[in-house]
């Protein structure tokens, strides 16, 4: 995977700075988002991995499937990668598109698995903590996880950290047999 995403980079790139010049970051990346989308379909995967068809045809497909959804500044984005045989990276490319984006905007998705309901208060004294940490903006997702006992898992990107109760107990189990 490290490959493909080697090469989407240069492209998420580029279409990350047109995006912040044309002051569109949320089109692009919306438009991003929904090619990406129809080019993991099963019927467009074939097309695209075919080798009869062309490079022109390939992109008009996926245009003629995105239709509205794209502007015509992401559908000529969609031609380059045609023309380039990289379609099969829109994929990648949106993910580091939207890596960018959160990075311009200061925000990160935190998600938070909690053994019981959090509430509103909980959530903000939560957010306003991470937030404090992380020093960016917190999109915070909370979900019920039952298999916790208590307490909860927070994933940040790469970061997480682990305040259940099972998560303690492991710890302390290991310290000890350690």
């Amino acid at each position: 995977m490290a490959e493909l995403s080697t090469l989407a980079r240069p492209y998420a790139k580029a279409a990350f700075e047109y995006a912040v010049e044309a002051e569109d970051l949320q089109g692009w990346s919306d438009g991003l988002a929904l090619a990406a989308l129809v080019a993991q379909q099963a019927e467009v995967i074939k097309l695209l991995s075919s080798p009869s068809a062309t490079a022109d045809q390939q992109a008009g497909a996926l245009k003629d499937i995105c239709a509205e959804g794209l502007s015509a500044t992401c559908q000529n984005f969609v031609s380059i990668l045609s023309e380039n045989r990289r379609l099969q990276l829109l994929s990648q490319v949106s993910q580091q598109f939207e890596i960018m984006k959160a990075n311009r905007e200061k925000a990160v998705d935190v998600d938070v698995a909690a053994a019981s309901q959090l509430d509103a208060t909980q959530q903000k004294t939560l957010s306003d903590a991470l937030s404090a940490k992380l020093q960016r903006k917190v999109n915070l997702q909370v979900s019920l996880d039952k298999s916790l006992l208590g307490g909860a898992v927070i994933r940040a990107g790469d970061t997480v950290i682990d305040g259940s109760i099972r998560g303690r107990l492991t710890k302390l189990a290991e310290t000890l047999n350690s």
